[in-house]
């Protein structure tokens, strides 16, 4: 069974930074695409950043430069570097693979889900 598991979160003031990671069991990161995505409160849940198989990466425009999205995949886990962290970051990160077709940033193409990490950035 796919386990997905992040950590990591927590709060920091605003130019602050944090890393997520995403530990998975059952389950080789190797061979997927796999994206982190966040959602806040009363607001639809949004791509922030994906790595492919290669580890090539891509970012919503509102992170670029300031988030950096890495794997170990000796360790299977996932990670969100998150620097410059602005309040309107404030939500609940998740980490999420990828195995079909799709643009990374749409959540319908994912198929495994961690439960989330509380990220909390104050002005």
């Amino acid at each position: 069974q796919v386990q997905l598991v992040e950590s990591g979160g927590g709060s920091v003031q605003a130019g602050g930074s944090l890393r997520l990671s995403c530990a998975a069991s059952g389950y080789t990161y190797s061979n997927d695409y796999m994206g982190w995505f966040r959602q806040a409160p009363g607001k639809e849940r949004e791509g922030v950043a994906g790595i492919d198989r290669a580890g090539n990466p891509s970012y919503a425009d509102s992170v670029k430069g300031r988030f950096s999205i890495s794997k170990d995949n000796a360790k299977n886990t996932l990670y969100l570097q998150m620097s410059s962290l602005k309040p309107e970051d404030s939500a609940m990160y998740y980490c999420a693979v990828k195995r079909v077709g799709g643009a990374w940033y749409e959540r319908r193409w994912y198929t495994y889900w961690g439960q989330g990490t509380q990220v909390t950035v104050s002005s």
